[in-house]
């Protein structure tokens, strides 16, 4: 589980990296594909609105911390659509996850430390487990409305 502390460790972090969010949305993409060029095809040619996407729900994810089981029903409808609408498999959140703690890093600069990284990987080893967990759950009938 993630811990008070890291979860202000976090959110105070995420704070640096919001006027910076077109270069941490660069950063992360730029990593992502270059660990793993197969996943480039999910994604539109225009990465435009992908990378606000990303950094949008970034956020919200990093606010929600304040109340993580408020946050975890999002969380698992996210996990369901990327598991039904894009196939997204158990090593793609490996890959993700890589490519956020290299964006951080990168993006931090000296700001960024051991802690600020066993922070981040504990929330997002958190989240992507729910996510994952929830994309592993059949569908009930009827469930059939892609949301956005």
């Amino acid at each position: 589980m993630v811990s008070a502390a890291q979860a202000k460790l976090v959110q105070s972090s995420w704070e640096k990296v919001v006027p910076i969010a077109d270069t941490a949305a660069d950063l992360f993409y730029g990593k992502l594909f270059e660990l793993d060029p197969s996943l480039r095809p999910l994604f539109p040619d225009d990465m435009k609105d992908q990378k606000s996407k990303l950094m949008k729900l970034l956020g919200f994810a990093v606010k929600g911390l304040d109340d993580l089981e408020e946050l975890i029903p999002s969380v698992k409808k996210l996990g369901m659509r990327h598991a039904k609408y894009y196939k997204v498999t158990i090593p793609m959140y490996d890959t993700v996850g890589a490519a956020l703690l290299d964006t951080l890093e990168k993006g931090l600069g000296d700001s960024w430390d051991e802690e600020h990284k066993e922070a981040w990987a504990a929330v997002y080893g958190v989240l992507s487990k729910i996510m994952i967990e929830a994309g592993e759950e059949p569908v009930e009938v009827g469930e059939h409305k892609q949301d956005s």
